[in-house]
């Protein structure tokens, strides 16, 4: 039984601080071009490592026996100990500022920035956004804020299908993927992830509800960054804002798009009937 949400109590949580170091080695790199079906080719000392490499990096690291049911460690740590037993990555804002290259040496910074509740279509809903820094002995690479949701389980592990957003507009630009648990589980060993919604099919179809394995969150932002640097001269975008529509399953192609708006781009991906699972805008 979930335990009450005492959001008082949760916003004591704001303000915590933690910082991780971790380095950018070539084997790292070479992992998450194959991922994002980019050249993997042979990293060098010095080389440009994926724009979104940065969630490869300094990931949580707790024994067996401070991991929770469903895969990530036990709340209560850095993050707050929200009683909401779903955890998903709602969305965020990424800038951009300074490639990481291989050799380098990143130190995170993590403060929780605010911890907030809603009510929506499914019930309670917690937010809790972590501001995060990666710096390089160069500078600050990368700033970001990170939005994670909580949620209940749903009251019957049915695969209660989700609210379907409108389908997307014709893109402009358009590439297609196979999401398999290959894909799934070479993301998950690249960052250290080991949420079972992402490999446990049956925890994610009989515990979760879902109607299959869930294709990541930031791998999929992270597609969205290259598809939209590819198309502007392989340069990362100064500023990146995306948020989950609705989830993602393995089993079948995938697309991820782009069109043109303005000084901006509008970047989605969409599961195999075209519906928008992921939205971004990218603006350089």
């Amino acid at each position: 039984m979930t335990q009450k949400l005492d959001l008082d109590y949760l916003r004591q949580w704001i303000g915590r601080s933690e910082e991780k170091t971790d380095e950018v080695t070539a084997h790292l790199v070479a992992g998450l071009r194959s991922v994002l079906f980019l050249d993997i080719g042979a990293p060098r000392e010095g080389d440009a490592a994926p724009f979104a490499m940065h969630w490869c990096l300094s990931p949580p690291v707790v024994p067996m026996s401070d991991v929770g049911p469903d895969g990530h460690p036990k709340r209560g740590g850095f993050l707050p100990p929200v009683p909401l037993p779903r955890r998903m990555w709602a969305g965020g804002e990424i800038n951009f500022i300074e490639p990481m290259r291989v050799g380098d040496t990143v130190t995170r910074t993590s403060t929780i920035n605010d911890v907030t509740v809603k009510t929506g279509s499914t019930g309670t809903l917690c937010f809790v956004a972590i501001d995060h820094s990666f710096a390089t002995q160069h500078g600050l690479a990368v700033r970001e804020r990170q939005d994670i949701v909580y949620r209940n389980m749903p009251k019957e592990a049915k695969n209660a299908a989700p609210t379907m957003p409108a389908p997307a507009p014709t893109p402009q630009n358009r590439e297609t993927h196979v999401a398999d648990p290959v894909l799934l589980f070479r993301y998950s060993a690249l960052t250290f992830n080991s949420h079972r919604i992402h490999y446990d099919r049956d925890y994610a179809t009989r515990i979760e509800g879902y109607s299959g394995l869930i294709v990541h969150g930031p791998l999929q932002a992270s597609l969205l960054i290259e598809f939209g640097a590819k198309l502007h001269g392989g340069k990362a975008p100064k500023i990146f804002t995306y948020r989950g529509l609705q989830p993602l399953f393995d089993g079948s192609e995938f697309s991820v798009n782009a069109s043109a708006a303005g000084d901006s781009m509008e970047l989605w991906t969409a599961n195999a009937a075209g519906m928008p699972t992921m939205k971004g805008t990218a603006t350089w």
